[in-house]
């Protein structure tokens, strides 16, 4: 069961609080009677009707994609630049699952299903997310352990983090780092290395809770199974109850 102010909304009929204001306008029908009361519990088997139009109820879809570098996570940009959903198939109103940055490549979810996008996003569930980073530069012992033990700035303080070396190369002065956060804080992983001293120079989402790029290359994508819907809601339970 859920609100109907929040399934207007979630069919993309309105805001939340424009649904709000047709409810309580006398707007809206369930099962053919007028509902003012906000907050009003409601089924995926009841007709709900909004200004004489009934409700489309749309199939959930669940996708994950490669993003490519150059491309931004939004539905629309005003820039017009190439977004994800210009790899993804038309038709079904769909939206990333967070963001990647513009130059960032790697694992993203993609769907039109509101409630599984907070699970996956919401600051309560925390699912872990592993970076591949390109690093200029080279981490010293006492900068994994600060990343291992929780990097503390000036501006920000970040979880405990794992932490991988997967190549060096001393030539260059660079290095491959493989980086597990569990937060999603804006730009996180290029601040912790800048906070550190480094500068990243390639970036890489390879896995997303146990979804990785396996088999994707940039710009491809597939849909998730149900097995996996079901694993990833059990997992962010799991760790918003260990919160």
């Amino acid at each position: 069961m859920e609100r109907l102010q929040k399934v207007i909304a979630q069919a993309g009929v309105c805001s939340r609080r424009k649904a709000e204001e047709l409810i309580q306008a006398g707007k809206v029908k369930v099962n053919g009677a007028i509902v003012k009361t906000l907050g009003t519990k409601v089924s995926g088997n009841d007709e709900i009707s909004v200004n004489g139009h009934n409700l489309f109820k749309e199939e959930k879809v669940y996708y994950v994609i490669n993003k490519p570098k150059g491309t931004i996570c939004s539905v629309h940009d005003e820039k017009d630049r190439k977004t994800v959903l210009d790899y993804l198939p038309k038709g079904t109103r769909i939206y990333p699952v967070g963001r990647l940055d513009y130059d960032t490549s790697g694992v993203l979810l993609v769907t039109n299903d509101g409630n599984f996008t907070n699970m996956m996003i919401h600051p309560k569930y925390q699912l872990p997310k592993t970076y591949i980073i390109n690093l200029q530069g080279m981490l010293s012992g006492e900068d994994i352990y600060r990343l291992k033990m929780g990097l503390k700035t000036r501006q920000e303080k970040y979880a405990p983090a794992k932490v991988s070396i997967r190549q060096k190369d001393y030539t260059r002065d660079r290095m491959i780092v493989e980086l597990t956060i569990h937060e999603g804080k804006n730009h996180q992983v290029k601040n912790m290395m800048e906070a550190l001293g480094h500068q990243v120079r390639r970036l890489h989402r390879s896995r997303f809770g146990f979804i990785t790029d396996e088999g994707l290359q940039p710009g491809e994508y597939r849909r998730l199974k149900p097995v996996e819907i079901k694993k990833l809601k059990a997992m962010s339970s799991k760790e918003g109850e260990e919160k």
